[in-house]
C-alpha cells in the first residue's frame, strides 16, 4: 500500500513547493526575525504593498513582473529611510504615501496592458505549487546570503535590534547595515510574492517569529525556532490544501495562525501552573 504522502510527493510541483517551503523558512524566519525585533512590522508592509507597483510596470513593459516588483521594493525600502532621515515626513506618513502610490501605480499599468493580466491572483495571494526551479534557484541563493550576512554582522545586527545608539557609540556600520537589511527585507519579500502573494507574505514574516518569541527572547534562538515554526507551518499548509483542494498560500497562513494561538494558549496555562505552584508552596 503506498504511504499517502509519499503519494503527494511523487508530482515534481509539489516536491518543488516543499524545497520552496524550506527555503522560504531560513530567509523569512531569519529576516523576519529581526524585522519583529525592530518593530518594522509596518515598513514591510509598505514595501509589500508598494511592490505591486513594480509588478504592474512589469506586465506593461512585457517584462518579468518580479523585476518590476524587486526594483519598486528595493527603491520603497530606500525611500522610506531617507525620507525618514532627512526630511520633515514622519515614517509612518512615508510608508502610507508610498504604499498607497505603489498600489495605485499598479492598478493604473495593469490597466493599460493590452489584453487580460494572466495570473494577477498568483502575485496577490501567491501559490506556492506554481514556483519553478528558476524560483528555487533564486529562493536558494537569497538563503544563502541572509545566513552569511546574519552570520558575519550578528553583533552589529543584533545591537542594532535593540540599541541603535549604543551600536553608534561602538563605531558600529549603523547605517551601512540599515541599508543592506532594508534592501534584503525587500528582496526576500519579492522572492516570496510567488509562495504567499502579496497580501500574505508579511505573515511569513510576522507569525512565526512572534510565536518563536513566545517561549525564548535571545534573537539567535527566535531565528532558529522561527524557521522550524515556518517550515512545519508550510508543509502542514501544503498537506492540508493538497487534500482538501483549497489555496495553498492562505491555508499555510491559516495554520501559522493556528499554531500562534496554540501555543499561546500553552504558555498561558503553563504560567498559571507556575502561578498556582508558587502559591501552594508559599502557604
Amino acid at each position: 500500500m503506498i504511504d499517502p504522502i509519499s503519494g503527494i510527493f511523487a508530482y515534481s510541483f509539489l516536491r518543488h513547493a516543499t524545497e520552496a517551503a524550506f527555503l522560504s523558512s531560513i530567509s523569512c524566519g531569519i529576516i523576519g526575525a529581526y524585522i519583529v525585533a525592530r518593530r518594522m512590522v509596518f515598513i514591510s508592509g509598505g514595501i509589500t504593498h508598494a511592490s505591486f507597483g513594480g509588478i504592474g510596470l512589469g506586465y506593461f513593459l512585457g517584462l518579468n513582473p518580479l523585476l518590476g516588483a524587486a526594483f519598486f521594493s528595493i527603491l520603497t525600502a530606500l525611500g522610506i529611510r531617507l525620507a525618514s532621515k532627512r526630511s520633515e515626513i514622519r515614517e509612518d506618513s512615508a510608508i502610507g504615501i508610498l504604499w498607497s502610490l505603489g498600489m495605485a501605480i499598479g492598478i493604473i499599468f495593469i490597466f493599460l496592458t493590452p489584453g487580460y493580466a494572466p495570473n494577477l491572483m498568483t502575485y496577490l495571494f501567491g501559490s506556492i505549487l506554481t514556483v519553478t526551479p528558476i524560483d528555487l534557484y533564486l529562493m536558494a541563493g537569497l538563503a544563502v546570503f541572509t545566513l552569511l550576512l546574519f552570520t558575519v554582522f550578528y553583533r552589529t545586527i543584533l545591537f542594532i535590534s535593540f540599541d541603535e545608539e549604543y551600536a553608534r557609540s561602538h563605531n558600529a556600520p549603523v547605517e551601512t547595515v540599515n541599508y543592506l537589511l532594508l534592501a534584503l527585507v525587500a528582496l526576500v519579500i519579492v522572492l516570496h510574492i510567488r509562495v504567499a502573494g502579496i497580501i500574505l507574505v508579511i505573515s511569513y514574516l510576522t507569525i512565526p517569529q512572534t510565536t518563536a518569541n513566545i517561549f525564548v527572547s535571545d534573537l539567535k534562538k527566535i531565528m532558529f525556532l522561527s524557521v522550524i515554526i515556518s517550515f512545519l507551518g508550510s508543509m502542514s499548509g501544503l498537506i492540508i490544501s493538497y487534500y482538501l483542494n483549497i489555496p495553498s498560500g492562505a491555508t499555510i497562513i491559516f495554520v501559522f495562525v493556528l499554531i500562534f494561538l496554540v501555543a499561546r494558549l500553552f504558555k498561558s496555562l503553563q504560567t498559571r501552573g507556575h502561578m498556582q505552584r508558587s502559591l501552594q508552596d508559599g502557604a
